[in-house]
């Protein structure tokens, strides 16, 4: 989830790239490398990979700081490569998921003579994810903890290499 939150992030740089004629150089996949594809300004696609190098705090903000490279190609069908070094910032990225789906039935008991009745019930609890949302960003981020364990294993390596 969070290289698309980066990417999409990312995607809204792309329009606003200033052409550059190094070659970009093709790179194996890595957790650190995102794929970033989009539709530019005034015609024309972007299709590219960000290296993501680092997270910086600037100004009271997390950015993502990395190398965009890719091909440019306008509406004519010219292309140019890109490179271009880009900051962008995390703090606006929200999102949200799912916690609990309950579904129940209409319910009938009878308890010793006691009759309850129920009628269907449905609860949704979704978390909203974001800058100030603490309660929202620990249950998505409880919630996604196992959906990528490779990634999960990953990011525990860092923490332990860090210490």
């Amino acid at each position: 989830m969070m290289k698309r939150i980066a990417a999409a992030t990312i995607l809204a740089f792309a329009t606003m790239i200033m052409p550059l004629t190094s070659t970009a150089a093709a790179a194996p996949a890595s957790p650190t490398q995102l794929p970033v594809v989009g539709s530019v300004v005034g015609g024309g696609t972007f299709a590219g990979t960000l290296n993501l190098t680092k997270f910086a705090n600037v100004n009271g903000t997390v950015n993502a700081i990395g190398t965009l490279t890719g091909v440019l190609t306008n509406a004519a069908g010219q292309t140019t490569t890109v490179m271009q070094n880009i900051s962008a910032p995390l703090a606006a990225v929200t999102g949200t998921c799912n916690i609990l789906h309950l579904d129940l039935g209409p319910l009938h008991l009878d308890i010793l003579g006691l009759q309850v009745d129920l009628s269907r019930v449905i609860l949704d609890i979704t978390a909203q994810s974001g800058a100030g949302n603490l309660l929202g960003n620990l249950l998505c981020g409880v919630a996604n903890l196992l959906n990528n364990p490779g990634g999960l294993a990953t990011l525990l390596n860092q923490i332990l290499a860090a210490l």
